[in-house]
């Protein structure tokens, strides 16, 4: 069952500390849309940076691309979304709520006397089910017509595709090599919901990776090897991830083999990335729809052909909740509950708090100056107010990894406390060294 007590002090916290905000909530806000605060911008851009350095900066075989959210209308007819890229829906005529078809909550058959509404109950008032295109769609110009519609894009990774023979040719790339993008797509979903899991904004972190036909497998079992690696490195409980390969009712139009990563959530196991072997399905629709040659030539062997791709797509939001529910726990400490989100050191937001123990003795000048000095080398949070228990507690909820006090020994040695937030093991540490000391535990 889904533990929805979790979920709820999970949302309640990133409210409160400034992760993630309702958008538009002085208007009542703006359903399944999110704002990112002051600590939420800085772990997702933590989070991105990290994923970037090791999908480019870290490999010399994959290219980075911004593409536009704005595309030519056709692109999305020869990827498949214009006529596709639907979810079947049904409506109740009485209470006027909709939902997909296959809601598990709806009782009987949809557009039959048995019928059940999940919302107020009534019976044999849902209707048949119709098909509804999941894209924003838009117009370029100042006329609305059917000849100017363009739509915001659903997914990032067709801005690679048709930019595939632009960066290998002016960078220079051989086959196999990659592109990788990190973008925001949007989707006109029906039954969003569970905080930032399934919104209507979101932002991907993908990367097309071009192989010889024939090689895929090979890339595809490499490439679902390096996903899974990467995500333990990054301190989410390996128990709690697992794959799920699609089985063939489950296979994209576009898929030869498909596998999802999912996390164990409190409301179920849940897919937040994806790998998969799409073939030359894309490349090859582009080709007939555009008319323009999008094949390869080898040099060495002197064969063309369009080349398969391997897909790792990974949403940035969704990630962003693994990391904060995985690191969210509670323990009683000192007859309290200690609320701790316990980041691996390298994605929190915040690296170090700053206090003076008391405001007096000159403690919050000394604070004041190691704070100024921290800050300009990594994210870092000066808090004066309140007992220095109490400060330690926000700092815990925010996830920041250390918390730097200066004391009454400052004074005579120029050493600081600083407190370890996972196992509050407090060390002596040089005022003088104490960024460097950070940043080696940092893993900066």
């Amino acid at each position: 069952m889904a533990d929805t007590t979790l979920m709820d002090k999970l949302v309640s916290l990133a409210k409160r500390r400034g992760f993630v905000f309702q958008s538009s909530e002085i208007y009542g806000g703006l359903g399944s849309v999110w704002d990112y605060g002051p600590l939420g911008v800085e772990l997702k851009k933590n989070l991105k940076e990290r994923w970037w350095r090791s999908m480019v900066h870290e490999r010399d075989d994959i290219e980075g691309l911004d593409a536009a959210i704005l595309m030519h209308p056709r692109v999305w007819e020869a990827s498949g979304h214009v006529a596709g890229f639907t979810d079947p829906l049904i409506d109740c005529k009485i209470c006027k709520n909709r939902f997909r078809s296959d809601d598990e909550r709806i009782k009987g058959e949809p557009g039959t006397p048995t019928g059940q509404c999940p919302v107020c109950g009534n019976k044999g008032s849902l209707t048949e089910p119709r098909l509804f295109n999941l894209m924003f769609k838009t117009f370029m110009g100042p006329v609305e017509e059917a000849a100017a519609q363009i739509y915001l894009r659903p997914e990032t990774a067709q801005g690679i595709y048709v930019n595939y023979l632009n960066v290998q040719q002016s960078s220079r790339q051989k086959v196999p090599f990659g592109i990788a993008q990190i973008g925001k797509a949007f989707r006109n979903e029906i039954n969003p919901g569970n905080f930032i899991f399934r919104t209507r904004e979101f932002e991907q972190m993908e990367m097309q990776f071009f192989v010889k036909p024939g090689e895929d497998h090979t890339w595809f079992e490499y490439w679902r090897a390096r996903r899974m690696e990467w995500l333990v490195a990054l301190g989410i409980t390996p128990a709690k991830l697992r794959f799920h390969q699609h089985g063939p009712s489950e296979l994209a139009h576009y898929a030869k083999d498909a596998y999802d990563i999912e996390y164990e959530f409190p409301f179920g196991w849940k897919e937040f990335e994806g790998i998969h072997n799409r073939g030359n399905y894309d490349l090859s629709k582009h080709q007939e729809f555009s008319g323009k040659k999008l094949d390869y030539l080898d040099t060495v062997t002197n064969e063309r052909f369009v080349p398969f791709v391997v897909e790792t797509s990974i949403g940035a939001d969704r990630l962003a909740l693994v990391t904060m529910m995985d690191a969210y726990a509670e323990e009683a400490v000192e007859g309290e509950t200690r609320v701790v989100l316990r980041f691996n050191p390298a994605i929190a937001p915040i690296k170090a708090g700053v206090f003076p123990l008391v405001k007096k003795d000159g403690m919050p000048e000394i604070a004041r100056k190691i704070y100024d000095d921290l800050r300009a080398q990594m994210p870092s949070f000066y808090d004066e107010s309140g007992a220095i228990g109490r400060r330690y507690r926000r700092q815990d909820e925010a996830g920041t990894p250390f918390g730097v006090t200066v004391d009454g020994q400052t004074l005579t040695d120029q050493t600081v406390t600083v407190r370890h937030r996972d196992s509050m093991v407090q060390e002596r540490v040089s005022a003088d060294k104490l960024a460097a000391w950070l940043r080696e535990r940092l893993g900066r």
